[in-house]
């Protein structure tokens, strides 16, 4: 039964009739019902079953897996007359692709391997667990998978292999993940050469990632192309991401939403607002608009090119709540200016991440609201909602400096030697920036001197610092340094 309409109407005679279903017409209704997300008319009509069999077990746990409801699928789980190994690499394949699960999945792993029933891990199973690992980021145990998936000559399909290539790619092995790839070449397939192409994105390798997208170009399919576009998107070439989603459409190829997903994205970041628009009226006239991974694309990008009444007027049709475009809309309304918006909907968001939190900071020190941001960050610790990062610290920082704050200035300061932050070279300027403003230059020229890699920024900050307290014979002695260094004076330094 391939038809929603004809499956309904068959069971709907069926009862009328007084007719019970047989086990073979009831499972595949099941089948039909949860391809389609009625999952209460499929648990009625497994629980209204008269005989079930294996397939039937299968079907509904695959049901509530599919609608990530994994509590109910392992009550079924355990209270199954029948299992094999289906029934087992679908409750692990839930687990290992839901956050929160990963202790499950790896309790149930262990006992597959000692189930003396006839079921044997297979394939599916160790490329299950290598997602895991994968999403774990441990490749000591994605080793000995790999090892077990050799001894039992698991690692012989493209399937396989490239599932071997997306973990040691994604621990960060990318070493590894080309011998993989390079010492399978009869196994290879576009499955795994689209997981190089990915590995090779990942790592920044783009000219790896295109002479592979390009051999034998022919084979490619939608999967190959999105890979690619959204390669050059997350490595910064937004043009050559717009070409090549040109090209895409006219080798034949349909867009999907993964294909706008990295569109928009280089939209976003070339701040392409003509572009953005033409893709908004194509998404809507494709009926493409209730994705809301597109919509919030869309959303964006208006963001990005600083029109907010057609990113607030998108986030209204979305109908759910999405972080992610929350979040574009607090850096866009804070960037803006637009501050008493951007606090709203931080307030509204359940969980704070550090970029929102980086945003409303910046967006209170360039409308120079200094007291609001040692608030914030009074308000940021109490409440636990985040530990503020360099970039949060380089805006409160910049605050004490505007103020001559030094008081909280140091407490900052200590905060940061006492959380062991790393303090980079933005954060060494800061530093230096509000000790030298607040009166401290003596502590100012201490956090010169143990910065090893000086650029311009910080010899500007200390020079300006000198010549402040009047200190002309050290500001001439820093000059002559940075020139010997080899850096060139610029506009600021003079």
């Amino acid at each position: 039964m391939q038809s929603l309409k004809m499956g309904i109407i068959y069971h709907v005679q069926a009862i009328k009739a007084g007719l019970t279903l047989g086990t073979f017409s009831s499972n595949q209704l099941i089948h039909l019902y949860s391809r389609h997300g009625l999952i209460q008319e499929a648990q009625k009509l497994f629980d209204e079953m008269s005989h079930r069999n294996v397939y039937s077990w299968n079907a509904i746990i695959s049901t509530h897996i599919k609608a990530h409801n994994l509590k109910r699928a392992r009550q079924l789980f355990d209270t199954a007359s029948y299992r094999d190994l289906v029934t087992y690499n679908s409750l692990l394949s839930g687990y290992t692709s839901t956050d929160g699960y990963e202790a499950s999945a790896l309790e149930l792993f262990n006992e597959m391997q000692s189930l003396d029933d006839g079921i044997r891990i297979d394939e599916v199973t160790l490329t299950a667990m290598l997602n895991l690992t994968a999403k774990m980021e441990v490749v000591s145990y994605g080793r000995q998978l790999h090892s077990f998936m050799v001894k039992t000559a698991n690692d012989l399909s493209g399937f396989a292999v490239s599932s071997l290539i997306d973990m040691y790619s994604k621990c960060g092995c990318f070493p590894e993940a080309w011998r993989i790839f390079s010492g399978y070449r009869g196994v290879v397939d576009l499955v795994s050469k689209n997981a190089m192409v990915a590995a090779c994105c990942r790592e920044g390798k783009l000219d790896m990632a295109v002479n592979l997208f390009w051999t034998e170009p022919e084979l490619n399919d939608a999967v190959s192309w999105n890979t690619m576009i959204a390669g050059y998107a997350q490595n910064g070439f937004a043009e050559e991401a717009l070409n090549l989603f040109v090209r895409m459409a006219e080798n034949g190829f349909r867009w999907n939403d993964h294909t706008f997903a990295s569109f928009l994205s280089a939209c976003s970041d070339l701040r392409n607002f003509k572009l953005g628009k033409e893709v908004h009226a194509w998404v809507l006239k494709n009926g493409m608009s209730s994705n809301p991974f597109i919509s919030s694309g869309i959303v964006d990008v208006y963001c990005k090119c600083g029109i907010m009444s057609y990113a607030n007027s998108v986030y209204a049709t979305i109908g759910i709540e999405n972080s992610f475009s929350i979040t574009s809309l607090i850096l866009g309304h804070a960037s803006q200016g637009n501050l008493v918006e951007a606090r709203r909907l931080f307030d509204s968001l359940a969980e704070k991440s550090m970029v929102v939190c980086t945003a409303l900071f910046s967006g209170y020190l360039k409308s120079q609201q200094f007291e609001v941001i040692f608030k914030l960050l009074s308000e940021v610790r109490e409440k636990e909602l985040i530990v503020p990062d360099a970039l949060i610290l380089v805006s409160v920082l910049s605050a004490c400096a505007v103020q001559a704050a030094l008081d909280p200035g140091k407490q900052i300061h200590a905060y940061i030697l006492r959380n062991n932050i790393e303090v980079d070279k933005k954060l060494s300027t800061a530093l230096v920036d509000m000790y030298s403003k607040s009166g401290n230059i003596t502590h100012a020229e201490k956090i010169f001197k143990s910065v090893f890699n000086r650029d311009i920024i910080l010899y500007n900050v200390i020079l300006a610092g000198y010549a402040h307290h009047g200190c002309e014979t050290k500001a001439i002695q820093i000059f002559k340094e940075l020139l010997e260094r080899g850096l060139r004076p610029n506009a600021i330094t003079f």
